[in-house]
């Protein structure tokens, strides 16, 4: 059936041909087609490649036994794309290189196989563009799905289309985030018409036409297995379609030869349609050549490319036909006749496989196949592969230790593919079996825990960890250090009680003072509210760590938040600009976000919005691609926030509730905090004090009063608590706020205590405070603290009658907010303003002309304007170059510059 002769499905094919049509104009796109077996994928993947024309077109489909070998989809769609790999940057060729066997395994980070795809399509597409074909792609293996999935998500401007089809119900294929397009039964006029080639009686064809249900392969294929079985096809006792369709495939192959049955059996079950490895391993069951003709005669099997080296099944229900439906003996014989044939080293994953597929019970040559396998999967980042392979090998295994062992190795690789469920539940199963184990155990309850934590599970996860720990406190202190610096970061969802008795537990660890994490506990020590003494700086402990051998980023980023919390912004600005850059250039997107986060709270912190807003609006596009949905709701929070203070409240409402999604029993959300907060300051300056306050008392009590927002959000309640004429609701919270200034003495944390304190006063003493605050902000540099305290104390002077010196203080705020585009305070200010005589000026310009960016061309046009080029520049946004340089040029006009040279005139408005 191709172009033009499909039946039923013109929306169908009127959305490919948008999408064609936009790709020889150069955007991309992607579109995934379900449904069940049948239903017409296949058809409209060959509509739209008979429709493509000129453009390029690579195409594969899934096989289920591909599942278990990681980049073994991949490699097969993008073989014909791969002379474009020397125009990739050289990590993410390597990368590709490394995954597909044809390099050295790097150990690169996950996604940068992803990000190396979506540059090889970009290259290959060239100037007529590209179609992506991926049939059965629930079949695909999830490194090749993986990085499949992060290029569609990335696609803009490069002149591709990926389509993917795949089936309802069976494999996964999540793709939250494309467009789908579901597809039904045909109607019953487009059923008839399919139907018509066929000259069949009446009665016949209306039992046909209702068994279909408007299935078009069942409409092709069942009245040739009518004709063949005499009516035994409709029997009564219907099965269901799928199965039906299956046995009339079948029927089709029972009468070939012997020889014949036997290679089309050793097809279905080899995963690469490679002719000379299956000819190899048929002969071993007495098969020739030969014996493929009455096959390819019938269509049952198709040459798969031109040169006639690889075969494929006409359709996938064809291949699970001949191999689900042959008796378990011969399905053996074929696996074994298979592993036989893949002797050579460069076979040994597809071989070991073949291996485990033949044995009839424990194996333990298969099973330490099988565990190699999986070293060699995980090396080169196929982790679900590894976990499989692990997996497999466990149940191979002869010995229960051994079983034990690799039931541990495939948790843990489990977890690093993101499969939490499937980490819990194997590593749940290790530890049953090594009740003996402490190391193993420790070893097992610590992946345990990270997917707990990662489901929200924050209690059993702390439990996991510190139980974890107890187990090696004695005999592997280090270890046991390694587990209590995570439960600290566990604890920080559970509670004031919890991070204290967490800390505690650190700190009494018997350490040796070699041990890199030996520097770290003192510095961790002060996250207890309960201490008073100043915490060392950051700069300090990183010296201290770094001198003990290279450390672990989950130490520099338990290092990230503990310096916010102390206060100590600057250096963790820092610490996390630099973790971002490694990142960037190792390709690392996955990891990305999280440190990102700490970059866009100093943000924040210190004003800076404009940055912000690009930092959080990329992180969350890279957390929403990833799949981390923890992020995606840390982000969506801080968006919130921006929002808060610009006064747009239907955006702050909506970020707000995806930060709160998430929450389980007992437990908050990870944005929760933010989201309060920026829920409260949208409130705050919309001049609803009433419900601002209840909004930032909430951020007073467990198990948020500890967060980096509750403290930080205080002068918020603060200001909230005076404007509603409830002074002592400030109280306590404002207490609390002194004493942790008192430990961190941060030059900024002072002024906003004298900024609370002259608030609180009502005598002239408060304009002390308020001088006193705003000298602070000075030598600080944090403009918008600077301005939120000026129009304070602006306001102060106006209500004591002193409007000409009121108005020095309101116009410095007003520029500031005007400049940060923060509507409700600059509004709220020209009001005072006006009380004390001033004329309106009107609105100043938000940010000069950058403001009119987008945050990723504003991201973009930065790094241009730095010198970068696009390749340059779509390498650390993990963005194709075509996509850069078409931001770019749409960044041009509104900055009113004509070529990349004169982005340099633009560096102090760019943030440079």
């Amino acid at each position: 059936m191709g172009a033009g002769k499909l039946h039923g499905r013109k929306t169908e094919e009127d959305t490919i041909a948008e999408l064609l049509a936009g790709a020889r104009t150069g955007t991309s796109s992607s579109l995934v087609l379900r449904g069940e077996p049948g239903i017409g994928k296949t058809a409209l993947l060959d509509h739209a490649a008979a429709t493509a024309d000129d453009m390029r077109l690579v195409r594969a489909t899934g096989v289920e036994f591909e599942a278990e070998l990681p980049f073994s989809g991949l490699q097969l769609l993008l073989r014909p794309a791969l002379g474009s790999l020397p125009a990739l940057p050289g990590p993410q060729r390597e990368a590709l290189e490394a995954a597909f066997g044809l390099g050295p395994a790097a150990g690169s980070e996950p996604m940068l196989v992803g990000l190396a795809v979506l540059s090889l399509l970009a290259e290959h597409a060239n100037e007529t563009g590209l179609l992506c074909l991926v049939d059965d792609a629930q079949w695909l293996d999830r490194a090749s799905r993986d990085a499949l999935l992060f290029a569609a998500r990335r696609l803009h401007a490069e002149g591709v289309v990926m389509i993917f089809a795949a089936r309802d119900g069976e494999g996964s294929f999540p793709t939250p985030g494309l467009p789908e397009s579901r597809l039904s039964g045909l109607t019953p006029e487009a059923a008839a018409a399919l139907l018509d080639q066929h000259s069949l009686a009446p009665a016949v064809r209306y039992r046909l036409l209702t068994e279909a249900g408007g299935n078009p392969l069942a409409l092709l294929e069942l009245p040739v297995a009518l004709a063949a079985e005499g009516g035994s096809a409709f029997s009564p006792g219907a099965l269901p379609l799928t199965s039906r369709l299956q046995l009339a495939f079948h029927g089709q192959v029972s009468r070939m030869s012997e020889a014949c049955q036997n290679l089309l059996l050793v097809a279905a079950a080899d995963e690469t349609g490679e002719l000379t490895v299956i000819l190899r391993a048929a002969a071993a069951l007495g098969a020739a050549v030969e014996d493929l003709s009455p096959a390819e005669q019938a269509g049952l099997v198709l040459r798969g490319d031109a040169d006639g080296t690889t075969i494929r099944f006409r359709h996938p229900l064809i291949r699970a036909a001949v191999y689900q439906r042959a008796p378990l003996g011969q399905r053996l014989a074929a696996h074994r006749a298979l592993a036989a044939a893949l002797g050579s080293p460069e076979h040994a994953d597809r071989r070991a496989w073949h291996l485990a597929a033949a044995a009839a019970g424990t194996d333990e040559e298969a099973a330490a196949a099988l565990e190699r396998t999986a070293a060699r999967a995980r090396e080169r980042g196929g982790h679900e592969a590894a976990a499989a392979a692990y997996e497999r090998a466990a149940r191979l295994s002869v010995e229960p230790g051994a079983r034990a062992h690799r039931e541990a190795l495939a948790a843990e690789a489990a977890l690093e593919a993101g499969d939490l469920e499937r980490a819990r539940t194997l590593g749940g199963r290790a530890a049953r079996r090594l009740n003996g184990a402490p190391a193993v155990n420790a070893r097992i309850a610590h992946v345990r825990a990270l997917a707990d934590f990662w489901q929200g599970s924050y209690s059993a996860a702390h439990r996991l960890l510190l139980d974890g720990a107890g187990l090696i406190r004695d005999t592997d202190p280090g270890q046991a250090a390694v587990l209590l610096t995570q439960a600290v970061h566990t604890s920080w969802y559970l509670g004031e009680q919890q991070l204290a008795a967490t800390l505690e537990r650190l700190i009494a660890l018997p350490l040796d003072d070699a041990d890199p994490l030996a520097p770290v506990r003192p510095y961790l020590a002060h996250l207890d509210r309960n201490r008073s003494d100043r915490p060392p700086p950051l700069g300090d402990t990183l010296a201290a760590v770094r001198r003990r051998g290279r450390t672990p980023d989950q130490v520099l980023m338990i290092l990230c938040g503990a310096a916010l919390a102390l206060g100590q912004d600057a250096d963790a600005y820092e610490l996390a600009t630099s973790l971002a850059a490694g990142h960037r250039a190792r390709g690392g997107a996955g990891r990305l976000p999280t440190v990102l986060f700490f970059v866009v709270e100093g943000e924040v912190f210190t004003g800076r919005h404009l940055d912000a807003l690009a930092t959080a609006t990329e992180a969350l596009s890279l957390a929403r691609d990833t799949g981390q949905q923890q992020w995606v709701s840390q982000f969506s929070s801080v968006l919130a926030y921006l929002a808060a203070a610009k006064g747009e409240e239907t955006a702050c409402r909506h970020n707000a509730e995806k930060g709160l999604a998430g929450a389980t029993a007992g437990t908050i959300s990870p944005g929760a905090p933010w989201a309060h907060w920026s829920l409260g300051l949208l409130d705050l300056g919309l001049g609803r004090a009433e419900a601002a306050l209840a909004r930032f008392e909430r951020l007073t009590r467990e198990p948020m009063r500890h967060h980096i927002c509750a403290t930080r959000s205080t002068p918020d309640l603060v200001e909230s608590a005076v404007r509603v004429g409830a002074q002592e609701r400030a109280a306590e919270p404002l207490a609390r706020f002194e004493r942790w200034a008192a430990s961190v003495r941060q030059p900024w944390a002072d002024a906003l205590v004298m900024r609370c304190r002259g608030l609180l006063t009502a005598d002239d003493q408060a304009e002390t405070f308020y001088t006193a605050a705003l000298e602070l902000h000075d030598q600080d540099g944090r403009a918008l603290e600077y301005a939120r305290t000026a129009l304070l104390y602006g306001e102060w002077l106006r209500r004591a009658r002193r409007k000409a010196e009121a108005r020095g203080p309101l116009n410095e705020a007003l520029e500031i907010f005007d400049r940060l585009g923060m509507r409700p305070w600059a509004e709220r200010t020209r009001g005072e303003l006006t009380a004390t005589g001033a004329q309106d000026q009107g609105l100043r310009p938000a940010e000069g002309a950058a403001a009119g960016l987008t945050p990723q061309e504003l991201q973009i046009a930065r790094l241009a304007a730095q010198g970068l080029s696009n390749r340059d520049i779509a390498a650390q946004l993990f963005l194709s170059h075509r996509t850069v340089g078409y931001h770019l040029y749409k960044a041009y006009p509104k900055l009113g510059v004509a070529s990349r040279s004169e982005l340099k005139d633009f560096a102090d408005q760019l943030g440079l």
